[in-house]
């Protein structure tokens, strides 16, 4: 592919992505971001979301649940604390997903507190952006 950057997302248990990408959409925790060829060099941290890259096969999906990004022009560096295909999360999973993220919110005081009550909205939003509800609790 021309014009083209490195895509690659690793997460402790495995790589589950190492392609060339004309663009790849981040989850970033200061905000939404898309890294393109030639993109300025910097770091950030990732929330809950959906990760999105444009490759020659076709537009690749994945769920992350935080970690990291480094972008430099040529490469695209996702340090995930886990992730999966976003097909591969079903509802069983986001369940499991939302009971930990809800006990470390209802945990959480002080300055964690903030963090933790994000963390927990983030999730829920990309539950909603895949079509899977938590369930009362």
């Amino acid at each position: 592919m021309a014009d083209t950057l490195q895509f690659d997302l690793v997460s402790p248990e495995k790589m589950l992505a190492s392609v060339p990408a004309t663009e790849v959409q981040i989850p970033g925790a200061e905000g939404d971001f898309t890294a393109m060829p030639g993109h300025v060099p910097f770091i950030s941290t990732l929330r809950p979301g959906i990760v999105i890259a444009a490759t020659e096969k076709g537009e690749m999906r994945y769920v992350v649940t935080g970690g990291f990004a480094e972008v430099t022009g040529e490469r695209v560096s996702l340090l995930a604390e886990r992730s999966l295909l976003a097909e591969e999360l079903k509802q069983d999973a986001f369940d499991a997903l939302v009971t930990e993220a809800r006990s470390a919110r209802d945990a959480a005081t002080g300055p964690e507190q903030d963090s933790a009550n994000k963390h927990f909205a983030d999730l829920m939003e990309l539950g909603r952006q895949l079509g899977l509800q938590a369930s009362a609790a």
